[in-house]
């Protein structure tokens, strides 16, 4: 069995399911500072997304174990060269975990705003450096033959990457945006209704002018899908749906348009990665695949059973909890003391 191609798919399914899940969680906490007119609303926001934002990180740890067990040289390629934005998100998401769960704790209005920036920054940050550090990825990175990465931070602020940065920020603002038109009732409803619908219309044009870019600066369009474009054409087709869906009032299908965009999305990048993990600027025969960078075949035989084995497991997991807590958050639920 191809064992490597079988990793590279599972790490993509991992940041695919991260991005879907963790992109309303960080558009819901872009959004709550904007949206909210009181203290109330703010709880409400906070909790359409208190029993799901920890367990949606675990997919991004488990996206990570994965690289470091299945491919240690991208992993270590990886966090070498990025090794400054992804500490950024990594303080980031401390900070916001921090506003979760500590805002409640002490009953004083400094307090309660200081962790509404957690929240804010700590959605932000992570939103944009994501994308700009996928960005540069499917640019090409500066990797000598060593397999190690030759650039430096400064290197990664391209105008491309920065404008990938605000692509995926808009993403999931209006992600989280749609997601508040389904778990929350009244005003604050509305208002995430239509700062979705001022939203989309600039962003389809950001999103479509980092798309024709993107046939300058990355590789990822040479070769796509079982007819070429396909996945393209797909994600600008789940785009455009969902503004229609949300004026139409359908928004739980308009949240699985903005799903789709994103799901989409991520697998343009990977196909168009396929089969490489990190292209090389310097010469192309220092990229690093899937095959020079994989660990051994007994490695990757034992990880595919532990995966086979609890992998549905948590899937089931998760699924249960978003089952048992798909009712809406309204006001009247928020205690006044």
């Amino acid at each position: 069995m191809d064992f490597q191609l079988i990793w590279f798919i599972l790490i993509a399914v991992l940041f695919i399911g991260y991005f879907f899940l963790e992109g309303f969680d960080f558009g819901v906490g872009i959004l709550m500072p904007f949206i909210s007119r009181d203290e109330v609303d703010r709880r409400v926001c906070i909790n359409t997304i208190g029993p799901f934002w920890d367990a949606n990180e675990v997919w991004l740890i488990t996206a990570g174990g994965a690289m470091f067990a299945a491919f240690p040289h991208w992993y270590a390629t990886l966090f070498s060269g990025f090794y400054l934005p992804l500490l950024l998100i990594l303080l980031a998401l401390i900070f916001r975990a921090v506003g979760f769960e500590f805002r409640s704790k002490v009953n004083k209005m400094f307090w309660k705003r200081s962790a509404d920036h957690f929240i804010f920054w700590g959605s932000l940050i992570p939103a944009f450096i994501w994308g700009v550090a996928l960005t540069n990825i499917v640019m090409g990175l500066p990797i000598g033959e060593d397999m190690n990465f030759t650039g430096g931070f400064f290197g990664l602020l391209s105008p491309y990457a920065i404008l990938g940065g605000l692509a995926s920020t808009v993403v999931f603002t209006l992600h989280g945006a749609v997601f508040l038109t389904l778990r929350t009732e009244g005003p604050l409803m509305e208002r995430a209704a239509k700062v979705a619908e001022k939203m989309w219309i600039p962003s389809g044009v950001l999103l479509l002018v980092f798309a024709l870019l993107g046939y300058r600066y990355t590789i990822l369009f040479d070769d796509l899908g079982l007819i070429p474009g396909t996945l393209p054409i797909l994600t600008v087709l789940a785009f455009v749906a969902g503004y229609f869906l949300l004026k139409l009032g359908r928004t739980g299908w308009s949240f699985t348009a903005t799903g789709a965009t994103i799901v989409f999305g991520t697998i343009v990048a990977f196909e168009g990665l396929f089969p490489l993990l990190m292209p090389s600027t310097l010469n192309p025969d220092w990229s690093l695949t899937i095959y020079n960078s994989s660990s051994s075949e007994l490695t990757l035989t034992i990880m595919s059973v532990v995966a086979l084995i609890f992998l549905p497991l948590i899937l089931g997991y998760q699924g249960y909890s978003y089952y048992v807590f798909k009712k809406r958050v309204t006001r009247d639920s928020i205690p006044t003391h």
